[in-house]
C-alpha cells in the first residue's frame, strides 16, 4: 500500500494536478477543502505527511499548522505548505510554526514529487 498523504486545499486546478502528479507516482492522495473542519480530518484519516495551503475557507493554513504541531498525535507529521503569496514574512511564520518545507504558487510537478519523496521517502 502506497504511502497517504493529505491534501488540504480549496483550488479544484490545484487539487486535480496534485493528486494526478502523486498518485501517479503510488501515494493515495486524500484531500480536504475547509479549514474549519481540516483537524478532524488530519485525526480521522491519519497521513503519511500533509499539504496545507495557507489561504483556505474557514481557518488559515498557519492556524491549522499550529493546532497540527500542538496535538501529540500528529505534532511528527511532516508538513509542506503551499502559498500564492511567497512573501518573505509568511515563509519565516510557516518555519516559526514548524512547516518542514513552504512552497510557492505556480510549482513545478517534479519540484512536488521531489519534496514529498525528501519528507515522507518513496512509495511502497
Amino acid at each position: 500500500m502506497g504511502k497517504r498523504v493529505l491534501l488540504i486545499e480549496d483550488e479544484p486546478n490545484i487539487i486535480e494536478a496534485i493528486s494526478f502528479i502523486l498518485s501517479r507516482d503510488g501515494w493515495t492522495v486524500h484531500t480536504h477543502e475547509d479549514g474549519e473542519t481540516a483537524m478532524e480530518k488530519v485525526r480521522s484519516t491519519p497521513p503519511d505527511m500533509i499539504i496545507l495551503d495557507v489561504m483556505l475557507p474557514g481557518r488559515s493554513g498557519f492556524d491549522i499548522l499550529r493546532d497540527i504541531r500542538a496535538d501529540d498525535a500528529t505534532s511528527a507529521l511532516p508538513v509542506m505548505m503551499l502559498t500564492a503569496r511567497g512573501q518573505n514574512k509568511d515563509r519565516e511564520q510557516a518555519e516559526r510554526l514548524g512547516a518542514n518545507h513552504f512552497m510557492t504558487k505556480p510549482f513545478s510537478n517534479q519540484d512536488v514529487r521531489d519534496h514529498v519523496r525528501l519528507l515522507i521517502g518513496e512509495p511502497d
